[in-house]
């Protein structure tokens, strides 16, 4: 019964494109209506909603948004064994729920740990793309181009008595490079000031890019030095994507000086040719090199743990994200166990909707769309319903983002549902139109 449901259910959420061409001609694309004869979007599920301030909506959540509600936690009604597995709460719908949640008293317990840890790394590392699946759920977006994530945010995992806060920062870069491409300052300034109440930091390496991979960026090993009482580790990531594994460990030698939790590595030295390190890096020709007090130093020695690993591969991930777990401190927990970002679900799918215009539209087109929600509702049938305006400079750009008869506006929307459906675990329909900026 639920598959044809969910079957259905998206099918309508694919249909639900819609656009505007021009500051006062209006035009919204219909599927045929027999394509529609006997689906209805339902409510599948949803945890973490609510309202405390509603006395019908106090009886247990689950029985109207499905197993594991944060709220019921809280409330205090009786939640399924979880023993077989850690459970990972879902998203709030709700704005004021998700707010109540973040300052709610942590439910630790008397042995709590806790380990805050921030993601260094160049720009598209794949830093964010770690965090998801750390996270177990696609909280942060990811793309491609670079600069997806545009200021800090936080993820939570817990399990048992640990608790691992993530603080998922901006790919790092130079104050030339923040006024060279008219980058937001956040951008420049959110890695360092996570860095101040970091335990570890995690340095992330893309080795697929012979261009950056043979070196750590200037920036970053400004960071480490500024902060080296933090004790960092290093991940080599998307190493799925090397024919030669010997790389790894010359990357390795080159990236540590030789040298892992003070003792010193038995690899031979990386020749050029291998890294790839013989075209002259982006980062090289940095103008900010300067900075850091050793301009010859590609490397740092300081590094406790080497993890190689793809983040697309869940078995590799969770031999880090145990690593995680036991590197965690006696000490509060900061949230409450049902927390699993700081992010407001506005923000999320805001940014679920920024992922796709990255991911789909050319150049500097997605840089210049301006994003407005415009309904943020509960549907007759408990879905979400989500209406957002994207306003674009120029027409050319709304016919790029419409696309042909609307099948990538239609396709966006899709896309942006399911991901959101899987994060709220509730249905949701979502309406994007293009207006041409007046």
């Amino acid at each position: 019964m639920a598959a044809p449901r969910l079957r259905c259910a998206r099918l309508v959420r694919s249909l639900l494109g819609a656009w505007q061409l021009g500051p006062r001609a209006a035009r919204e694309w219909e599927a045929p209506p027999g394509l529609l004869l006997g689906n209805q979007v339902r409510c599948v599920s949803c945890g973490v909603v609510g309202s405390a301030s509603s006395g019908p909506l106090l009886a247990s959540a689950s029985s109207r948004y499905g197993q594991d509600s944060a709220l019921d936690r809280i409330l205090g009604f009786p939640q399924p064994d979880s023993s077989l597995a850690p459970s990972v709460p879902a998203v709030s719908v709700h704005r004021d729920d998700q707010n109540l949640l973040l300052v709610h008293t942590p439910d630790m317990p008397e042995n709590s740990r806790v380990l805050r840890v921030v993601l260094l790394g160049a720009p598209n590392a794949g830093k964010s793309t770690l965090s998801n699946q750390l996270l177990g759920r696609k909280v942060f977006p990811v793309s491609k181009k670079v600069h997806t994530t545009r200021c800090q945010a936080l993820g939570v995992i817990t399990e048992k008595e640990a608790q691992v806060i993530l603080l998922d920062t901006p790919g790092i870069i130079s104050p030339v490079k923040q006024k060279r491409h008219h980058l937001e300052l956040s951008l420049l300034e959110d890695p360092w000031k996570s860095m101040e109440s970091a335990d570890l930091v995690v340095v992330l390496v893309d080795v697929s890019d012979k261009w950056t991979r043979g070196q750590l960026s200037p920036q970053v090993l400004q960071c480490l030095a500024r902060f080296s009482q933090v004790p960092s580790i290093l991940v080599l990531n998307k190493v799925d994507c090397l024919k030669q594994k010997s790389v790894l460990l010359e990357l390795t030698a080159t990236l540590t000086e030789g040298v892992v939790n003070g003792k010193k590595l038995n690899i031979k030295q990386a020749s050029h040719s291998r890294l790839g390190t013989h075209c002259p890096s982006p980062a090289a020709k940095d103008p900010n090199t300067h900075s850091v007090r050793n301009p010859r130093r590609i490397g740092w020695p300081n590094f406790q743990e080497i993890f190689m690993l793809s983040a697309l591969n869940n078995k590799d991930v969770n031999t880090l994200k145990q690593y995680l777990l036991a590197q965690a401190q006696p000490g509060p927990w900061e949230f409450h166990s049902g927390v699993l970002t700081s992010q407001t679900p506005e923000e999320i799918c805001a940014n679920k909707i920024r992922e796709k215009l990255l991911e789909y539209l050319p150049e500097e087109v997605p840089y210049n769309v301006q994003q407005k929600t415009v309904i943020w509702e509960e549907g007759p049938s408990g879905e979400l319903v989500i209406q957002q305006n994207l306003l674009v400079p120029k027409e050319s750009y709304v016919r790029i983002l419409i696309g042909q008869k609307g099948l990538l506006i239609s396709q966006i929307a899709q896309e942006v549902g399911q991901d959101l459906m899987d994060i709220f675990l509730c249905d949701v329909c979502i309406r994007l139109s293009v207006k041409l900026l007046k």
